[in-house]
């Protein structure tokens, strides 16, 4: 399939304003794609190079795309950012100089979807002495052979820019429909991808082995599997409620959430994150400890890894944990603020698929692998069957500095990808009322006014994910708890992830100056959630009323750079906590 027709069907795509839209078109296009190619083709819709786990990055800056586009065009670099500076898209001005380019185009040979991928590929693995000059040759060879539409889409791949708005939700509804002709199918294709993490995999085993190939998917190393989630409820009573009378309680700690696939013959260790970012070489020390303190000749456990002081026994805040996150120093963080594992659950143990093993099994066999009480410890828990348990267990988490805790159903498998009823957690910030942080997504910001004029940033409008419709709904307007740099810096982000109109998986009412691509998380605070027919939160008809917050106000430092934009709170969680707060008034 060649990359000008991919191109149309992008055009199509950022034209319309209707998921349903957008999964038709997405459809008709895979639908088009030859044997092999579809795994390149959704690679880039996702606007990647490889599934998220591998880490490849294309690694170009705008100036250098900028002096591509000079060279392939034979205009001047001045010409270029000129053009840049009025359209704030590179895409679009590189489509433009294309479009009126004073060379004559290089003899057409219409690249081809694989072929494009490959070369972006070739892209992010040039380094060394010359490697910038490199990687401009070849975006220039894809760009003077290119359509002026081709270029518009080829620039903003190479810049990680393509935004076409299509979630992983969309793309196997799409795929589901292409192959199978109805949306039917998307359940198992969902199944599948949670157990290997990777949407090209997904596509490339649909259209060469149909449905039983999918079904027939195994969990296999170094592949991450999309993590479990947890319901929530407000009081132990209820907890017990839905778990039968009987189920165990783990402490709640506030760290980064880690995968760690070991494979022992092969001296080889990774750990993934909750979004599936590869972070092994971020933590050296658990990644040493994995191959020497588990007993097992490969395994897939689960676990968080927190900051520890072993001397007084003390959780430090997830603040300081999330230091150990970055790729200079690594080292002499590592010495400076040691982390401990504590692991919770086990995936997969010696060639065995463990997901589908009740809880209390996967756990009885996790106690029997891990050595010791070294770097890499077992949660700690209780088996709980009264109310008066759980709640002095709660206390004694919150006391010794964690969030709280999760009650897991003894029976119940491990379900990857999902938030189900089978975990459960209780936090300190909503016990005994109804007001805990709301993980926000950006949908679109504000200018700034009087004072915050010089920012061009004033407020955010921010939204849920109602992963039911799989669009994002707006919940508030945020406009407090921003310091000056904050401001500054969300302007600065903000700007680049500008858009020309309301991306088609956002539902509004109200519209902010500026619409930005839902990617961007952000943690807030509010004093309780209200009706108000002004947002689209949990709205069921054109007369019904949505929800919002009230006193919204920021809390994190910034954008959370640990969740994408699906994993935010959900539209689900918060008419739960809508509902749970309902009944605390009442009971107060």
């Amino acid at each position: 399939m060649f990359f000008d027709e991919v191109s149309g069907y992008y055009d199509r795509l950022e034209n319309t304003s209707s998921r349903l839209s957008m999964v038709d078109i997405l459809s008709e296009l895979m639908s088009h794609a030859k044997s092999g190619e579809i795994r390149s083709l959704i690679y880039i819709t996702q606007g990647m190079l490889a599934p998220p786990f591998e880490g490849m990055q294309i690694g170009i800056a705008e100036k250098f795309a900028e002096s591509a586009i000079a060279t392939a065009s034979g205009f001047s670099k001045e010409d270029v950012v000129s053009s840049f500076r009025k359209t704030g898209d590179l895409g679009l001005t590189a489509q433009e100089m294309i479009r009126k380019g004073k060379l004559r185009p290089l003899s057409k040979h219409h690249f081809e979807v694989n072929y494009v991928l490959e070369s972006m590929r070739k892209i992010a693995g040039t380094s060394g002495t010359g490697s910038q000059d490199a990687k401009i040759r070849i975006l220039v060879e894809l760009l003077a052979s290119s359509t002026p539409l081709e270029a518009r889409y080829l620039i903003r791949f190479a810049l990680g820019k393509l935004r076409l708005g299509a979630g992983d939700a969309t793309i196997l509804e799409a795929l589901s429909k292409s192959y199978t002709g109805s949306r039917d199918a998307k359940a198992d294709l969902e199944n599948a991808y949670n157990i290997c993490s990777d949407l090209g995999k997904v596509g490339e085993v649909l259209s060469e082995k149909g449905m039983p190939g999918i079904k027939s998917l195994k969990v296999s190393l170094f592949e991450p599997i999309r993590p479990a989630l947890a319901e929530r409820l407000p009081t132990a009573e209820q907890i017990l409620e839905k778990m039968k009378g009987k189920c165990a309680v783990e402490s709640k700690y506030d760290g980064l959430r880690a995968q760690v696939h070991i494979d022992r013959k092969k001296g080889r260790v990774h750990i993934f994150s909750r979004n599936l970012e590869n972070l092994t070489e971020m933590f050296p020390d658990i990644a040493k400890a994995a191959l020497s303190e588990v007993s097992a000749s490969n395994a897939i456990l689960e676990g968080e890894a927190i900051s520890y002081d072993e001397a007084t026994g003390e959780f430090r805040p997830f603040q300081e944990t999330i230091q150990r996150k970055r790729k200079h120093g690594v080292e002499e963080k590592s010495q400076e603020m040691p982390v401990h594992l504590f692991a919770f659950d086990l995936m997969y143990y010696d060639e065995e698929d463990y997901l589908g093993k009740p809880y209390e099994e996967r756990r009885k066999k996790l106690e029997s692998i891990i050595k010791g009480n070294e770097l890499i410890r077992l949660s700690d828990r209780i088996i709980a069957t009264t109310p008066k348990q759980m709640d002095k267990y709660f206390e004694e988490a919150v006391e010794n500095g964690l969030e709280g805790i999760v009650a897991k159903d003894l029976n119940a498998p491990y379900v990857a990808g999902a938030r189900k009823f089978s975990w459960i957690k209780l936090k300190r910030s909503y016990k005994g009322e109804l007001s805990d942080t709301i993980d926000m997504v950006i949908l679109g910001y504000y200018r700034g006014k009087g004072q915050r004029t010089e920012f061009g940033m004033g407020g955010l409008l921010a939204g849920v994910y109602n992963e039911k419709k799989d669009v994002f709904e707006t919940l508030s307007k945020i406009g407090t708890g921003f310091s000056e740099k904050q401001m500054q810096d969300f302007s600065d982000l903000l700007k680049r992830s500008r858009l020309a109109r309301k991306p088609p998986r956002v539902e509004a009412i109200i519209a902010p100056d500026f619409w930005v691509e839902p990617e961007y998380v952000i943690t807030v605070k509010a004093d309780e959630i209200t009706r108000s027919p002004m947002h689209t939160c949990g709205k069921e008809g054109p007369e019904e009323p949505g929800y919002a917050l009230r006193f919204p106000r920021l809390v994190s430092d910034g954008v959370r750079k640990d969740k994408k934009a699906e994993d935010a709170t959900t539209t689900k969680e918060i008419l739960e906590m809508f509902g749970q707060q309902k009944k605390v008034k009442v009971d107060h």
